[in-house]
């Protein structure tokens, strides 16, 4: 694959890196706006309300998250033995594109509606899983394909190629989805051509990567590789809590902040949808905002060259929490799209920053391990934001408190992050 002219000055193998996240990004796109709305469809077919809809989603989401908790850190311990992160990584990633393929068909599948959303709704969290799986393996990476100088440029450009690279198979799928509006073709037809798509974006995009990568950093394995993984587990969590306090704090404090960004980001179609919002008008805000990502994404890679990523970082978190109470009040699509816009400004960047911060605070031989624990502090726990919006939106019938209440998990992960900042 030809490597886009804005990494010139890259390593083939940082670009091959970078050049993945364009891949895993594409399901992420997916996730956030046809999935979501292929999803209502089902529900409404099987005689669901918005609020249920909205709750289902929000479990489920949670469930994936929770097996995430237990995936995680076994994949990237076991990974850490020597030669074993690249075959763990390409075995993950044939099952999330397989799943994420497999939802397209589900509704040309001729089974009752109140199956058929279920059926959707176990694949999408196996698809989930998957794919949560191989970013704790591709982010442990970030260590063997380049230096730790370098680590906020290419994090952050990952992510920036990310949402722009992904636009190419949305653009695709939301053709087909137009289309099928339009009454032009079967909407289940163009769903299986949409996802089927992305399946194979995602899978090809990442074949310069498999071919580059080697594991420079591994640990020996002593008995059983899978036995030896639990007891390092068991080992490094002892050690984060009786010696390692800087990376103890920040990983309190990214478990708070970034719960609520992911949230956010699996939430906004559903969110968008449940208060009545135009289901297009929605993917066509939430398509800007991969760009309005992109040119952030990059500038606050340039800016953690002059500035702190510490001080970067809480910039970013005290955007999220006024899109937080923002939400309180958004009532219609022009206002969605205001929150959004900031969304995309600080998406990236507090993404890629909080794992090139990580990355070079941890030791590399154990970044497989390290990272597992961090995918539990990110995307394994983002279950409290998706269980906090879903019990909320229950109890109180409105959404915009559901979504409102998350303004508590980014207070909360600024106060530790600069403590993190404090400890040595």
């Amino acid at each position: 694959m030809k490597s886009p002219r804005f990494l010139s000055g890259y390593t083939s193998l940082e670009k091959s890196w970078v050049i993945y996240d364009i891949g895993n990004s594409a399901f992420t796109l997916l996730v956030t706006t046809l999935i979501p709305i292929w999803f209502n469809t089902l529900c409404e077919r099987a005689g669901m309300s918005s609020i249920d809809y909205l709750a289902n989603w929000s479990f489920a989401t949670s469930a994936a998250t929770i097996l995430m908790i237990f995936a995680g850190p076994v994949f990237g311990a076991l990974a850490d033995h020597k030669g074993y992160k690249k075959r763990l990584f390409h075995a993950v990633l044939i099952l999330g594109t397989a799943c994420c393929a497999f939802m397209g068909i589900i509704g040309i599948i001729p089974l009752p509606a109140a199956m058929v959303w279920i059926l959707y709704l176990v694949i999408y969290v196996i698809a989930k899983v998957a794919y949560q799986t191989s970013l704790v393996l591709y982010d442990s990476m970030l260590v063997d394909v380049t230096t730790p100088e370098r680590m906020d440029l290419v994090s952050s450009n990952g992510y920036a190629w990310g949402y722009i690279g992904s636009c190419i198979p949305f653009i695709a799928a939301l053709a087909l989805y137009l289309t099928a509006t339009k009454e032009l073709i079967p909407m289940s037809t163009a769903i299986l051509l949409g996802f089927g798509i992305t399946a194979l974006w995602w899978y090809v995009v990442t074949i310069p990567l498999l071919k580059r990568y080697r594991q420079k950093y591994y640990v020996d394995a002593k008995g059983s590789n899978i036995g030896e993984s639990f007891v390092r587990i068991g080992r490094t969590l002892k050690t984060l809590i009786t010696k390692e306090r800087k990376i103890l704090l920040f990983l309190l404090a990214f478990f708070l902040y970034i719960d609520g960004v992911y949230t956010i980001i699996d939430e906004a179609v559903a969110i968008g949808t449940a208060l009545g919002l135009d289901q297009v008008g929605l993917l066509v805000v939430l398509l800007l905002t991969q760009v309005v990502a992109f040119f952030f994404a990059v500038l606050f890679g340039k800016l953690s060259q002059k500035y702190s990523t510490v001080t970067l970082i809480s910039i970013a978190i005290i955007g999220y929490f006024a899109v937080a109470i923002y939400a309180l009040f958004m009532k219609t699509l022009w206002q969605f799209g205001i929150m959004a816009f900031i969304v995309g400004m600080f998406q990236g960047a507090i993404q890629a920053l909080s794992r090139s911060y990580y990355a070079k605070i941890i030791p590399p031989d154990s970044s497989g391990e390290y990272f597992g624990i961090y995918d539990i502090c990110g995307k394994g726990a983002a279950f409290v934001g998706t269980m906090l919006i879903g019990v909320t939106t229950k109890l109180s019938g409105s959404v915009n408190i559901g979504v409102g209440t998350l303004a508590f998990l980014f207070l909360g992960g600024l106060i530790l992050m600069r403590a993190a900042d404090r400890a040595k």
